[in-house]
C-alpha cells in the first residue's frame, strides 16, 4: 500500500510543479476599477447604517407591517428560492464529501456444474473502497464553486424577499392612495350638490341665472362620474395584494393616515458602501467567484485523475481452486489516468469557461452601475417629492381660503361671477389630489431607496 501512494504521489509531484495556479483562491480583479471601489464598499460597511435597518423599522404602518409577515410566511417565489438554496446546500455537502472515499459491499455467489460434477457454490463478500487523490485542484475547485453558488443563490433569496416587501408595501400605498381620492371625491361630490342646491335657491330668488344651475349641476356631475373609475382601481389592487398574499381577492383594511415617516439616514444621503450590502450586487460578485472556479476546473482536467482502490473481504473462491471454508483476501491498486484524445474537448471547455467569466464581469459591472443610478435616482426623489408635497400643501391652503372668499363674493355680495367659484373649487380639487399623489411619490421613493440600499433585513 506504502508503495502505491508513494508512486501515485511521485507521478504527481512532477506535474503538480506546473499546475500551482489552478489551487488559487478567488480575489476580486485587481486590474478593474469597479471591482476596486466595491472592494472598497465592503470594507467601509457600517451595520448600523440605513442598509441593515430591517423592514419594519421603515415601514412602521401596523397595517402594512402585518402584510408583509402575512406575504413573506405564504409566497410561493420566496419558497421557491428557499428550495434553491437547500439544493445548493445539497450539493455543496456533496462536493465536501467528494474528498472521502467512495465504498461500495457487492456480496455475489453461484454455483457450476462440469460433466455431471458435484455441484460446489462458491461465493464472494466483498468490500471495495476507492479514493481520489485531489493532486490538481478537481474537487478543490468543485467544492469552492459549490460554496460560490450557495452564496449567490441566498444574495437571490434576499433580493426576492426585498421584492417581496416592496411589492406589498408599494400595493399598499397604492390602495391608500385610491380610498384617499375617493373619499375626497365623495366629500367634494356632496360640497357641489350643496352648490346646486344653492344656485337653484339663488336661481328662484333672481340672483343667478338657469346657466349657472346648469354649469354648477354639470360639475356636480363630473365628480360623481369619477367615483366609479376610482372604485374599479381599487378592486384592481386589492385583488394584486390578494396575489402577494397567496389569498383569495377580498378586500384589505387600510390605514386612513398619511404620516410616513422617512428616516433620517435616508435625507443625509447614502454613501457608496451601502450597495456592498444589495444581493443582487453581492450575487453579481459571487458569480465571479463560481465563473473563476468553472476555469479553474477547466484548466485541472487538462492533468491526470489520480486514484487509489482497495478491494477485500470473505471468499471461498480463490485462484482456479474451490477452497472450502472461505478465507480473507485483500486487492490494493492505483491508478492514473491522463486525457489523451479527449484534449480537444478540455481545450474547448476551458475557452467557454473564460467566455463565461467575461461575461460575469460585465454582469457584475453593470449590476454595480445600475445599483448605484437607483441609489442616487432615489435619494433625488424622496427629497424632491418631500419638496414638493410642502409646496402643494401651501397651495391648498391658499386656495381653501379663495373658495371661502369667492363663495360670499358671489353669494352674499354679487361682487363675482359664478365662473370665478367655479374655477376656484376646480382648483382646489385639483391641488387636493397632487397632494395625495406628492405624499404617494413620497412613499414610492421611500420604497425604491429602501430596495436600492439592498432590502434591508
Amino acid at each position: 500500500m506504502n508503495k502505491i501512494i508513494k508512486i501515485t504521489c511521485m507521478s504527481a509531484l512532477a506535474l503538480t510543479m506546473s499546475s500551482c495556479h489552478i489551487y488559487n483562491k478567488y480575489e476580486l480583479p485587481q486590474d478593474n476599477a469597479v471591482a476596486a471601489d466595491y472592494r472598497q464598499a465592503v470594507e467601509n460597511q457600517d451595520s448600523t447604517g440605513l442598509a441593515y435597518m430591517g423592514w419594519r423599522e421603515i415601514f412602521t404602518d401596523p397595517l402594512l407591517q402585518g402584510y408583509i409577515e402575512q406575504a413573506l410566511a405564504n409566497n410561493t417565489s420566496l419558497d421557491n428560492a428557499r428550495l434553491n438554496v437547500e439544493m445548493a446546500k445539497a450539493q455543496l455537502q456533496g462536493a465536501k464529501l467528494s474528498y472521502l472515499p467512495s465504498l461500495a459491499f457487492t456480496p455475489n455467489g453461484g454455483t457450476a456444474s462440469y460433466g455431471g460434477s458435484h455441484m460446489n457454490w462458491s461465493y464472494t463478500l466483498p468490500l471495495a473502497a476507492n479514493w481520489e487523490i485531489d493532486a490538481f485542484g478537481k474537487i478543490l475547485n468543485r467544492k469552492r464553486g459549490a460554496k460560490a453558488s450557495l452564496e449567490q443563490t441566498q444574495a437571490y433569496e434576499q433580493a426576492v424577499r426585498s421584492q417581496i416587501v416592496t411589492g406589498v408595501a408599494s400595493t399598499y400605498y397604492s390602495l391608500v392612495l385610491l380610498q384617499q381620492q375617493l373619499d375626497l371625491s365623495k366629500r367634494t361630490a356632496e360640497i357641489w350638490k350643496d352648490q346646486v342646491a344653492t344656485m337653484e335657491q339663488l336661481k328662484q330668488a333672481g340672483s343667478t341665472t338657469e346657466a349657472a344651475v346648469v354649469q354648477s349641476r354639470a360639475n356636480y356631475y363630473s365628480i360623481l362620474a369619477s367615483i366609479p373609475d376610482l372604485e374599479q382601481s381599487i378592486t384592481t389592487v386589492n385583488n394584486s395584494l390578494s396575489v402577494l398574499l397567496n389569498t383569495y381577492p377580498k378586500e384589505w383594511e387600510v390605514s386612513k393616515s398619511l404620516d410616513v415617516e422617512i428616516p433620517s439616514e435616508a435625507v443625509k444621503g447614502v454613501p457608496m458602501s451601502y450597495l456592498a450590502t444589495r444581493p443582487d450586487v453581492a450575487a453579481a460578485e459571487r458569480g465571479l467567484a463560481t465563473a473563476y472556479y468553472a476555469v479553474s476546473s477547466a484548466h485541472a482536467n487538462f492533468y491526470p485523475s489520480i486514484a487509489i482502490s482497495a478491494q477485500g473481504g470473505f471468499t471461498n473462491l480463490l485462484g482456479s481452486m474451490i477452497v472450502n471454508p472461505g478465507k480473507w483476501f485483500i486487492q490494493l491498486a492505483g491508478s492514473l489516468t491522463a486525457p489523451i484524445f479527449s484534449r480537444g474537448q478540455n481545450i474547448a471547455q476551458l475557452k467557454v469557461a473564460k467566455a463565461q467569466q467575461e461575461q460575469a464581469i460585465n454582469n457584475f459591472e453593470n449590476a454595480v452601475m445600475s445599483a448605484a443610478a437607483d441609489v442616487s435616482d432615489a435619494l433625488v426623489k424622496i427629497n424632491k417629492s418631500s419638496e414638493k408635497k410642502r409646496l402643494v400643501d401651501l397651495q391648498v391652503k391658499e386656495l381653501e381660503k379663495s373658495v371661502e372668499y369667492t363663495n360670499e363674493l358671489f353669494i352674499l355680495n354679487h361682487q363675482t361671477s359664478y365662473l370665478e367659484v367655479l374655477t376656484a373649487r376646480s382648483s382646489l380639487l385639483q391641488a387636493q389630489l397632487a397632494s395625495l399623489s406628492s405624499w404617494h411619490a413620497k412613499t414610492s421613493a421611500l420604497i425604491s431607496l429602501y430596495q436600492a440600499v439592498g432590502g434591508g433585513r
